[in-house]
C-alpha cells in the first residue's frame, strides 16, 4: 500500500539549533548540541512493527525531535497488546497501529511528519515500501522479512538497526549492542545470520563483521515456546506467516514490557546516534 502523509498543514523542522528549537525539544538539544540536534530535526527513520519493541522505539525517536517518521504495520490492536505495547489502550483497542502511533505522535510533536504504511514488509515488497532515505530500525520477528531488509539496506548503502528476540526475558539489563555477527543467544539473529551467509554471501569467517547493529539480550529464556514481540517464533517458523489474523500471537514464553521497551529504547539511541553523525 501506498504510504499515508500526516494531516495536512504538519511541517518537518529541517532547521533547528538549541536556541531555536521548540521548548519541549530543548532538553534533547542541550543533551547533543546545536548541530547535532539539527541532524536529527532533519532525520528521517523508518520503524518497522509497532509491537512491544517498535512502538516505544517510534515514541522516543518522536520524543527525540526526529522530524520525520514513517511506520510500517499492519496489524490491529488487540487487549493482548496492553502490558507491553506504548499505542496499546482500552482507548485503541481495534484500531489499526500505525493510525493508533500517528495519533499518538500528533499529541507528542504535530511537527513531526508521519507517514504511515498499512502493510507487512515482506521480501517481495520491501524495496518499494522501505524509503530508501531513512535509517531503518527493524522491530519484527519474522526471519524472511529480516533477511530482505538487511540485504536490501547492504544494498543501498542504508543505515538499519535490527532487533533480536525479547520473549521470555527478565532482565532489561541483559540487553546488548554488538554487530550482527557477534550477537550471542539469540536464535531470531542466528537464524537470521545463517540466512545471509547461505543466501546473500555475508561474511563466514569467525570475527568478521556484516556492518549491521543489533539490539539483543543475552539471557537465557524462561519458559514454552516463543512469543511476542521480536520474538523467537520466527526463527523457530522461518517461512511461516509473519501475523495471523487476530493478531500477533501472545502464547508460549509471553514478555515484559520493562525488556521490550528497553529494547525499542536502545535501539531509537541507536538511531539518534547515527542521525546526529550524519552528513547534512
Amino acid at each position: 500500500m501506498e504510504a499515508k502523509p500526516a494531516s495536512a498543514g504538519a511541517a518537518c523542522p529541517v532547521e533547528a539549533s538549541a536556541a531555536a528549537a521548540p521548548r519541549r525539544f530543548s532538553g534533547v538539544a542541550r543533551v547533543f548540541g546545536d548541530e547535532a540536534f539539527a541532524r536529527i530535526a532533519a532525520a528521517h527513520v523508518c520503524v518497522i512493527g509497532l509491537g512491544g519493541v517498535g512502538s516505544w522505539a517510534a515514541e522516543a525517536l518522536a520524543r527525540s525531535g526526529v522530524g520525520r517518521l514513517t511506520l510500517i504495520d499492519l496489524d490491529h490492536v488487540a487487549e493482548s497488546n496492553l502490558n507491553r505495547q506504548v499505542l496499546a489502550l482500552d482507548s485503541t483497542l481495534g484500531a489499526a497501529k500505525v493510525e493508533a502511533m500517528r495519533a499518538r505522535i500528533a499529541d507528542i510533536a504535530p511537527a513531526c511528519r508521519v507517514s504511515i504504511v498499512d502493510d507487512f514488509v515482506t521480501p517481495e515488497n520491501a524495496a518499494r515500501l522501505v524509503p530508501s532515505d531513512a535509517i531503518v530500525v527493524d522491530a519484527i520477528d519474522q526471519v524472511r522479512a529480516k533477511v530482505a531488509l538487511v540485504a536490501l539496506c547492504r544494498e543501498r548503502r542504508q543505515k538499519l538497526v535490527v532487533c533480536g528476540g525479547a520473549g521470555g526475558r527478565h532482565d532489561p539489563l541483559r540487553l546488548r549492542r554488538d554487530d550482527l555477527a557477534g550477537t550471542k543467544g539469540d536464535a531470531l539473529l542466528s537464524s537470521l545470520r545463517a540466512r545471509l551467509r547461505r543466501e546473500h554471501g555475508f561474511p563466514r569467517e569467525p570475527g568478521k563483521r556484516f556492518g549491521v547493529d543489533a539490539i539483543y539480550s543475552d539471557e537465557h529464556m524462561a519458559g514454552g515456546r516463543a512469543s511476542g514481540v521480536a520474538s523467537q517464533a520466527g526463527a523457530a517458523q522461518a517461512d511461516a506467516p509473519q501475523w495471523g489474523g487476530a493478531g500477533l500471537s501472545c502464547a508460549g514464553y509471553g514478555s515484559l514490557v520493562t525488556v521490550t521497551a528497553t529494547m525499542g529504547m536502545a535501539a531509537a539511541a541507536r538511531a539518534l546516534d547515527l542521525a546526529r553523525a550524519a552528513r547534512r
